[in-house]
């Protein structure tokens, strides 16, 4: 039972300076009377989707008919799904001296391959000519006024263009 004593007797003096502490608390948080509380209400949640009163009724003209005159292109390139040029593969990339063109023509065409830069300039006309239908490889020797960086290769056979980037090392 002492021993009980000895340990608790500290520990009586602790929460007694505990208490005392929280006595005093208030006294050095009161605000002074000049500061007034004020509660704001809430606010009003508004909606993010716009609500529209009123009906108002779209507008449709009436009769409308466009007569185009001028040229027309031709019936075999305004088919849906008329694709003459199909390119393969176009490698190596980042080029150094040559770049291998590997293609494909569904009908005897002329064909284009042309450098650019990255505004649309032409730098480089590297192909114009007429092509057999079928599959092919061309290869293009890369010249040294290529300064080093990203262009594009610009290929179009019958008026089916592609255009593919490249970078020059």
């Amino acid at each position: 039972m002492r021993f009980a004593l000895k340990i608790a007797f500290p520990y009586r003096w602790f929460y007694l300076y505990g208490i005392c502490m929280l006595l005093s608390i208030p006294v050095f948080a009161q605000k002074s009377d000049s500061v007034k509380i004020s509660i704001k209400p809430k606010p009003k949640v508004v909606s993010r989707v716009p609500v529209i009163k009123g009906s108002v009724q779209p507008y449709r003209p009436n009769n409308i008919s466009f007569n185009v005159s001028g040229p027309s292109l031709p019936a075999s390139l305004t088919k849906p799904g008329n694709k003459i040029l199909t390119v393969l593969k176009l490698y190596p990339n980042p080029v150094s001296e040559q770049l291998n063109l590997n293609l494909r023509l569904e009908k005897e065409a002329i064909l284009s391959v042309k450098i650019t830069d990255l505004l649309g300039n032409e730098i480089v006309s590297l192909m114009n000519e007429k092509t057999a239908a079928g599959e092919q490889t061309k290869t293009f020797t890369i010249p040294h006024k290529l300064n080093a960086g990203m262009y594009f290769v610009r290929i179009v056979a019958g008026g089916d263009p592609k255009v593919l980037k490249i970078s020059v090392l």
